[in-house]
């Protein structure tokens, strides 16, 4: 049996083909008493290392959604295209040539980073290319041809280009929040920023400082205190956290920016708020 069959094989016998997932608590991998909140070591085939380590993600990150009038709009702390893309790539594209190394996916509270043996197959630096242009040049043909007749990646070299559309076309998607690709030579590393944690930051503050400030701010002040600290927040978000009709936000955002107290830069769907 060759190589590829051995890594496609349920009675797993290469070792170093391993997954290792930890779900960090914080920024760092040492960032607190403690460390790890969860974690997971995955063996066997790659097909069960995909859904293992998929399974993995999902039940360590959120997926929250709100409800518009006629349509629900999805709003998860990664796009699911782009960690699909991110992990087939590392499934396929590391090097099994090197022993005592492995996959790793950690997760942080502001970020996903997938690590993979093995840099660019052409030696290229990914972070020096233009990701929406690189041409294919695969380390395992036999694997990726594997992957594309399951219908888990497509054989035309477009796996970079997939991970940033999906994240531009989520709603709180900024040029801040761009995957990073980045190689050393001997690692690749793909980083995946939340899409919620600016957000949810910034509405905490938003609210310990409300908290603090119990019974001496009215709702127009409040809403300011919000439009501060998340200029981008949308009005059914305000609603839910000011615990107010939507209505009742929309006739103070309304009267604020006649006001010219606020004013709205860019389009419904991705701009965001001026305090002046």
């Amino acid at each position: 049996m060759t190589n590829a069959g051995v890594l496609f094989a349920d009675q797993w016998s290469i070792h170093h083909s391993r997954v290792f997932c930890t779900r960090w608590n914080g920024l760092e991998k040492a960032g607190s008493v403690q460390d790890a909140l969860d974690d997971s070591e995955f063996t066997g085939s790659l097909v069960n290392l995909f859904y293992k380590s998929m399974a993995f993600i999902k039940s360590n990150t959120r997926r929250g959604w709100r409800k518009e009038k006629d349509q629900r709009i999805e709003l998860p702390d990664y796009p699911e295209r782009a960690l699909e893309e991110g992990l087939v790539n590392a499934l396929i594209h590391r090097s099994y040539l090197q022993t005592g190394v492995h996959s790793q996916v950690d997760i942080y509270d502001d970020r996903l980073v997938i690590t993979n043996p093995g840099g660019m197959y052409d030696g290229s630096e990914v972070q020096n290319l233009d990701l929406r242009h690189v041409p294919s040049k695969l380390r395992n043909p036999i694997l990726a041809d594997m992957f594309g007749r399951l219908r888990l990646m497509e054989r035309r070299g477009s796996g970079f280009k997939k991970i940033l559309d999906a994240y531009e076309q989520q709603e709180r998607y900024t040029e801040e929040l761009r995957p990073e690709f980045y190689t050393d030579g001997y690692n690749f590393f793909l980083t995946l920023w939340n899409l919620n944690y600016a957000y949810f930051k910034a509405q905490n503050k938003a609210q310990n400082k409300a908290q603090n400030d119990a019974g001496t701010l009215s709702d127009r002040e409040y809403l300011l205190l919000l439009l501060r600290e998340n200029p981008s927040v949308t009005q059914a978000e305000l609603a839910s956290v000011m615990d107010i009709s939507r209505r009742s936000v929309q006739m103070l955002m309304k009267e604020l920016t006649e006001e010219g107290v606020i004013e709205r830069i860019g389009s419904k769907k991705v701009g965001s708020w001026i305090v002046k």
